[in-house]
């Protein structure tokens, strides 16, 4: 047996009853924190110049996208509303996995809530659940560097789990489907590396691809089975190395959706560990920037590999998002990194990357290799003394989670970037309506009230 017929059997024979509270309670919680980065992300990097390509890419009008509310193909809103989750860095992420689960599953689920019309709270808490599963179980098991970009393909089958979910597959027309969205799945981490916009991007290509490969399947083309452990499957073309075992044994025990981390900043979370400790000790010892001689951080060979960059004066934001000498020395002047941080002021100040040139990055061998933790800062000053702090679990995870408070102030952030400072009424409302989701007897109010009154 594939063990894409294990996780089809999860998402087919589980629904909400069976779903503990505190997955129902974690799924809520992301809910508001994707529906807010996709609000803020609206505003983001080339997506104007996305929406400008929509006219010639099919002239239904089934599902909305947030903020804007234009009407579009169910699998364009799917591709568009996954792409601004995505696109600003900010969305939460499976550490373990490497995988950022919601861009593509939001993506896909809003959607289709959109073209259906009647989904429930409970359908939808249930669809993100599985998704997340699926999403993050496949990229758990790999146990390879990634060749491929896990958010975007491993992303894929989780939307594709949720759709067919939302639309009522059984378990042979669910695996047909994952056979048609293995066939087009894609995500190069050439766009990583080169810090392109098809990074989030992939994340939306891939939510589209799932809602082509819901309705191939439902009428009825026959895909591929084998398609995780075949000769050709998803491990051997696009990971290596993987022990699916203990993850499928685990379906139904383990919720994935309880193991997501916040990103309380909008950078790449791998070097989230390193901002953190600077942050701690420039408050905890009252540490000026211009104080600084050094910032040295010790990093695992993932984190260094994901964003390690150099600094370049003038970089784009979707660069700068992911090079941790420009984050940290960001975090060491305003003691704090958001969306301003990315506007073309900051990233020609010749004061940061004046500090960011001195910010050395050592790889440990020490640890995990594919884990992005620990993270060592030491401060180096200029009257020679020096701090050191490890952080071995970062702001936001499961083991120092982000708090209500900082949760909602994150929120109502992203939504007033998105919608404006004049419309936090909607903000409010959906906040109640997540609260009380399961009583919801249709989720597209989530989408009406992700519209902007202005539009």
């Amino acid at each position: 047996m594939d063990a894409i017929e294990h996780f089809a059997n999860h998402v087919v024979n589980t629904e909400y009853n069976d779903i503990p509270m505190e997955a129902i309670n974690s799924a809520k919680t992301f809910l508001i924190d994707s529906i807010g980065v996709g609000v803020a992300g609206s505003k983001g990097q080339w997506c104007s110049s996305l929406i400008d390509c929509l006219g010639s890419w099919g002239l239904a009008d089934d599902s909305r996208l947030l903020v804007s509310g234009t009407r579009h193909p169910s699998s364009v809103a799917a591709l568009v509303n996954g792409f601004m989750i995505h696109n600003s860095e900010f969305d939460c992420v499976h550490e373990g996995a490497v995988v950022h689960p919601m861009g593509s599953i939001l993506g896909v689920s809003l959607a289709l809530a959109d073209r259906i019309g009647n989904v429930t709270g409970k359908q939808l808490i249930e669809a993100v659940v599985l998704g997340v599963d699926v999403a993050c179980g496949i990229g758990v098991a790999s146990k390879t560097s990634m060749k491929f970009f896990r958010p975007g393909t491993a992303g894929g089958f989780g939307a594709t789990a949720a759709a067919g979910k939302l639309l009522g597959f059984d378990k042979n027309v669910l695996i047909n489907a994952f056979g048609s969205l293995y066939a087009q799945t894609c995500g190069t981490m050439q766009s990583h590396e080169e810090s392109s916009m098809l990074l989030a991007l992939q994340v939306g290509f891939n939510a589209r691809n799932a809602m082509y490969a819901c309705d191939l399947a439902s009428k009825g083309l026959a895909g591929p089975t084998k398609i995780l452990e075949g000769r050709f499957g998803y491990y051997s073309l696009f990971e290596g190395e993987y022990e699916i075992e203990p993850i499928v044994s685990s379906l139904g025990d383990v919720w994935r959706i309880n193991e997501l981390s916040h990103k309380p900043y909008p950078t790449g979370r791998a070097l989230q560990g390193v901002i953190e400790g600077i942050l701690n000790l420039k408050e905890e010892n009252g540490i000026a920037s211009e104080q600084v001689r050094e910032i040295v951080a010790t990093v695992t060979p993932l984190t260094s590999r994901l964003v390690g960059r150099p600094a370049e004066l003038g970089m784009q934001p979707n660069y700068a998002r992911l090079c941790l000498q420009y984050c940290a020395a960001r975090m060491m002047m305003k003691g704090t990194i958001n969306a301003d941080d990315f506007l073309p002021s900051a990233l020609s100040d010749k004061e940061t990357f004046d500090l960011a040139s001195r910010v050395t990055i050592v790889v440990s061998e020490e640890g995990n290799p594919g884990s992005m933790s620990p993270a060592t800062v030491e401060l180096r000053l200029n009257d020679a003394r020096e701090f050191t702090q490890t952080i071995e679990y970062m702001y936001g995870s499961p083991a120092k989670p982000l708090g209500k408070e900082a949760q909602l102030e994150k929120f109502l952030q992203n939504w007033k970037h998105g919608c404006g400072e004049t419309e936090l009424g909607s903000a409010y409302s959906l906040l109640d309506e997540i609260e009380e989701l399961e009583k919801s007897n249709n989720v597209q109010s989530l989408v009406d009230l992700s519209v902007s009154p202005t539009n």
